[in-house]
């Protein structure tokens, strides 16, 4: 048969514990480089457990994570992190005391963003720019997304990791971060998203993976789940019309 490269992240039969609850329960996941994979399910079916898994916040008690070739399954997040993983969690992690520029300088690893990269950051945030020396807890919902967004991606990076990007922002806010996660597409980061809004999902999915009860139930490209509601009923319980 012919050679199928091997993704740029893989899961392989992962189960997660957590204390006595056994989330994830034989996880099965391809993340290709190169592109946005969406990871979409019902609410607690293990989906953020996956991206803590992943970064090693929580340890697969079975199974193994591989990351461009090589077995991370047991390395600490830090060493997770500096091989070229960034992570941005539903609670987005910034330093809400702290400036915008106070949280670009902490994420970048010089101790100071690279000027061409930050012009980069900015031309997709503006609002960045703008607020740049404003304490970052004064910035609307959206804005602080953006910022999140914006420190992952400080230094280059192989793999994006974002836990529900668009919850509880406002449908033009979601149709800018969707602009966002394109213009990265373009500069080849790859991106795995865990989202609940579907109308971000298609703009911006290639494949998708949907989870249920701890494991992935359904796996392909997102085009099709989008124009399949009988589909997106039955994974999701609700289609994406409903749902713009």
């Amino acid at each position: 048969g012919r050679a199928v490269a091997e993704p740029l992240l893989a899961l392989e039969a992962v189960h997660t514990h957590i204390g006595r609850y056994h989330i994830l329960q034989g996880l099965d996941l391809r993340v290709p480089e190169g592109q946005v994979t969406m990871l979409l399910g019902r609410n607690g079916v293990g989906k953020s457990t996956t991206l803590r898994t992943i970064m090693g916040f929580w340890r697969a008690s079975q199974g193994r994570v591989r990351f461009a070739g090589e077995d991370i399954t047991q390395r600490p997040t830090p060493g997770i992190a500096r091989l070229g993983i960034a992570y941005v969690p539903e609670e987005m992690g910034i330093f809400g005391n702290l400036s915008v520029r106070e949280n670009m300088v902490l994420a970048a690893r010089a101790g100071a963003p690279d000027e061409a990269r930050l012009g980069w950051i900015f031309g997709m945030f503006p609002d960045l720019e703008r607020f740049w020396l404003k304490n970052a807890g004064t910035l609307s919902g959206g804005q602080k997304q953006m910022l999140a967004i914006a420190r992952a991606i400080v230094e280059p990076r192989r793999l994006i990791v974002v836990d529900e990007p668009s919850k509880g922002l406002a449908p033009a806010i979601v149709d800018h971060l969707a602009e966002a996660f394109l213009e990265l597409k373009r500069a080849r980061t790859t991106l795995l998203i865990v989202e609940q809004n579907l109308r971000l999902a298609r703009a911006v999915g290639d494949g998708v993976a949907v989870m249920a009860d701890g494991r992935v139930v359904h796996v392909g490209a997102m085009g099709q789940l989008a124009d399949d509601e009988a589909l997106q009923t039955r994974l999701l319980g609700l289609s994406m019309e409903a749902n713009q």
